[in-house]
Formats: structure tokens, sequence, C-alpha cells
């Protein structure tokens, strides 16, 4: 599976002002795969590191950190020799070793020719836990294969390079197969396992099974939370969010028998390990937007949309067969994969626009940062209706260039109305002008 991101490493490796790079990211997205893949194709050697199998390499960084004593021991340990320009040091699961990433600074300081690259799981409770200088490394997130992606890894690369371009006008036949193709998706999701598991059985049972093995990782993981969170009220907290995409959340309605600091600690703890994404709102949709953001009032969604309608048991059986995709599950799962495609898209920076005035509420699903701008964002069963929130925002905010309507129907525009029409599919192709 090619990974969009191998670009960025691309660029990360040929930087003249190159620093130590921590890939942070949910568990199972693909992290450790695309290293090694980069790795072989751009360096003679990869020395890998997997500090949650090799617990005996802990001693290493225990010690004194000096770049050359550390570098030293661990060709020592491996049996390779770590040479600048020609290595990659990959170190893995590095979230398990805090000591090794308070080395990255010095293999910085010291070695700054080594091309060294970390990547783990949990890392923000890492991150948090140990003196880190900032300023010393570089940071990258990583999702779930976005649709792109995953469009080009069941083999149609001629459909990936339309995804690849400005939204536009498509001929019927390959509006039709990119439309199939996001059905498919809308099920699969985008974790690397599953997709080659629905490829290369062509089933989506074969992909639920990795679902609910995924599932369950992510469950014995909140063990690791312990003493920062209720185990049990991780799972609810997760659960509920996953059912309650697309709607205001509130702490009090997540799950019932724990307190609101509990429920909004198990959120916040869920959103650390990327597994939520927390979505707020904007009275203002100016930029910078986190200007007028509400820490009280949010959305959220889920890391994975395959994952999602598991934890919220979407009978498939029925819900695949609706002719509309936005009339899936009453539409969230439109509304998840909209919000995790832009989350990919903007880096995890994502809000949606809220006003709330006595007799005149009104609600925008979400907003996208594009050259400077911003455009308001509804997901739309179909281009009629009024579309009132829509409406009030672009006229309250004239230098809004255009609203975007992502729905199930063809390309088009309303040009009097400041209104762009387009399929479900571009939503990962909006920023591609």
């Amino acid at each position: 599976m090619r990974r969009i991101i191998e670009s960025a490493l691309l660029d990360w490796k040929a930087a003249g002002r190159r620093k130590p790079l921590i890939l942070m990211g949910a568990r199972q997205v693909g992290k450790t795969w695309t290293i090694e893949r980069f790795g072989r194709a751009q360096f003679q050697q990869v020395v890998k590191v997997d500090l949650e199998k090799r617990r005996d390499v802990h001693g290493v960084f225990q010690g004194n950190l000096d770049s050359k004593t550390v570098l030293s021991q661990l060709s020592v340990a491996f049996g390779r020799r770590i040479v600048p320009g020609e290595t990659l040091l990959f170190l893995d699961e590095i979230q398990t070793c805090p000591r090794a990433l308070t080395a990255l600074r010095y293999l910085y300081e010291e070695v700054p020719e080594l091309h060294v690259i970390a990547a783990g799981s949990l890392l923000e409770f890492a991150l948090g836990d140990i003196s880190f200088p900032v300023g010393r490394v570089q940071f990258l997130n990583m999702y779930p294969l976005t649709f792109a992606e995953f469009v080009l890894a069941v083999g149609n690369e001629p459909l990936f390079d339309v995804l690849q371009r400005p939204p536009a006008a498509l001929p019927e036949v390959t509006h039709r197969v990119l439309l199939e193709h996001l059905r498919n998706y809308f099920f699969v999701g985008g974790m690397p396992e599953a997709v080659a598991a629905f490829r290369d059985g062509a089933s989506l049972l074969d992909a639920f099974e990795v679902h609910e093995e995924i599932i369950e990782a992510y469950r014995q993981d909140f063990g690791k939370y312990a003493p920062r969170a209720d185990k049990q009220a991780l799972d609810r907290v997760l659960a509920s969010c996953a059912a309650s995409v697309g709607e205001r959340i509130k702490y009090s309605t997540l799950a019932e028998g724990y307190s609101n600091p509990t429920l909004h600690k198990a959120f916040d703890l869920l959103c650390m390990a990327q597994v939520l994404h927390r979505i707020p709102a904007v009275s203002n949709p100016v930029l910078p937007l986190a200007a007028s953001a509400n820490a009280r009032k949010f959305k959220a969604s889920v890391v994975d949309i395959g994952l999602m309608q598991r934890l919220s048991h979407v009978p498939v059986d029925v819900e695949i067969r609706h002719a509309n995709l936005l009339s899936i599950y009453r539409g969230k799962l439109a509304e998840q994969f909209v919000a995790q495609e832009l989350t990919a898209l903007q880096n995890r920076e994502l809000y949606y626009w809220a006003r709330e005035e006595r007799g005149s509420s009104a609600e925008v699903d979400y907003l996208l940062r594009k050259h400077g701008d911003v455009y308001p964002i509804e997901v739309k069963s179909g281009e009629g209706g009024t579309m009132r929130s829509m409406h009030l925002l672009l006229k309250a905010y004239p230098g809004i260039k255009q609203g975007l309507v992502l729905y199930s129907g063809i390309y088009g525009a309303q040009p009097e109305q400041k209104l762009r029409f387009l399929p479900l599919y571009f939503a990962g192709s909006l920023c591609h002008s």
C-alpha cells in the first residue's frame, strides 16, 4: 500500500535543517510498515530498534546519553554499523522507553547528519511524563488510509489520479464507480490490515474480523491509561462517541453511572491517543479559527469509519442496501467520512460553526481552511432543501467566498447563491487547487 505521507518523509530526508522525526498516530494506522518501506527504498540499511519487543535494549538509554556511546551499543546489539548518511535508525514503540525520547535531543545536537525516526502509540502520554526539549525534534501525524489511498490500495490507480486533482465534473461512469468504491470504504474504512483483508479476500466479513481485533487491542490499551481514567468509562465513552458522530457531545449523556469529571477525563485521554478527534465549535468563521473556538461546545469523530460502524453496531445487511450513501445510518457515516478526510487534510485541525441565539440558532457541519480563506461545508442528502444555516452564514460573513455542499449527486454550482455542490468522494480533494 502506497501512502501519501511518503512524500513528506522524502522532504524530511532531503531537508538541510533536518531533525529527528517523531511519527505519531493511533495504533495500527500503518506507522511501522510505512517507515520500513521508506527506509528500504531510501537508505542502504535500516536499523530497527523495537523497544517493546527488545526490553533488553532499554539499558542502552538508562546511563550516559552521549550519542557515540548510544550508537556504539546499538550497533553491537543489532550487529550492524550505524553510519550517518547511509543508515536509517528507526526507534519503534518508543513510548515504552521514555529515556530513548530524551536521547533524540543528543542525537540531533551531536550527530545531526544521522537520519532518525521514532514512532509509537500513546506517545502523548510518554511525552507528558518527561522533560522534552522543544525545537530538537520534528513531528508528523499519520492517519488511516484516506479514500484516495483506499482506491489505490484496491488497485485502481486511474481513480486515485482523479482524486489527486481539483474537484470537477466527471463522466457518469467514473462518478458511479467512485460512489461504489466509497460505499465499500464506508464499511471497510482505512485501517491498513482491514483494507488488506478486504482486498485479498474480496469480502466485507474479512474486514469486520480485523475491526473487532483492532477494537479489542484498543480496549487492552485502556489498561495502560490507568490510573489516569476508569477502563470501563473509556470503553463506554468510545462507543457512545462512535454512535454520536455529527452531534454535539455532552459529557452527562456519554454514559450513565459516572461523574462528569470522570467522563471528561476519559474523553480527553481518547483524544490524546488519537482514537477520537475533538471538533470544537467556533462563533466567528474567520482565521484564525481557534480564536473563537468554544472549549465547551464540540463534536467528535472516530479515528476510522470502519471502526466507527463496528463500535456503533450498524446493521450492515440493512444499511448497505441504501441507494443514497447519505441515507446510511441516518447520515452519520457520511459525516464521519467527511470529518475523517478533513482531519487528515488539515492535520487534526477541524472546526464547525455554531450560533446560538433565541429563535435563530444555526450550525454548519465543518469549516475548511484553504489558501488563507475559510469555506463552510455542509453534508447533505440532496441538492434541494433550504440549507438555512449555510445561507445565514454566507449572508452574515460576506467575505466568505463560497459554501461547499457535499452530497451523492454530480458536480454543480449555484454562483448566485455562492454555493458549489460536490460529490461526497471529493472531500479529501478540496485543497487540490
